[in-house]
């Protein structure tokens, strides 16, 4: 089951400007879009534990009854993101060239500041902005060898 479903989405998209993929997407197509968004979210590492050791999703975690809106709208947004024709895997690949040009004019990435969302396979920079919260820090993590 989809973080968001499609009474959510509608309305979360109804009160947001340049929605034209969600809007022009068939409802089969806005199903796929969602469940898409919700394997790519289900797939990072988060703080605390699901309620249910056997639930589907990885929300609702402990305390809460369901999914946060910060999730579902996540959710809504990465499939926003899909249906516009964003693939994470290309963004990725994308990251590592160093340099085009076509005719004079050129682009070069600098492949040491990479988007945090695109390493992590999530379409949307807003979505990242909602599930950022909810991730483990894995940079508060120390490792060290003993001896």
């Amino acid at each position: 089951m989809a973080y968001a479903d499609l009474a959510f989405a509608n309305i979360y998209f109804g009160e947001r400007l340049h929605t034209e993929p969600w809007d022009s997407a068939t409802i089969s197509d806005r199903n796929k879009a969602l469940a898409m968004a919700t394997r790519d979210i289900n797939r990072l590492d988060y703080v605390s534990a699901k309620v249910d050791a056997d639930q589907e999703n990885e929300f609702p975690r402990v305390g809460q009854s369901e999914a946060p809106d910060d999730i579902k709208i996540a959710c809504c947004e990465i499939a926003l993101a899909l249906l516009d024709g964003v693939d994470p895997e290309v963004e990725l690949s994308n990251i590592r060239v160093k340099s085009d040009r076509f005719s004079g004019v050129g682009t070069t990435y600098d492949p040491n500041s990479v988007p945090e969302h695109i390493p992590a396979m999530i379409a949307s920079a807003r979505a990242w902005t909602f599930i950022k919260p909810w991730l483990r820090e894995y940079r508060n993590i120390r490792i060290s060898r003993v001896s």
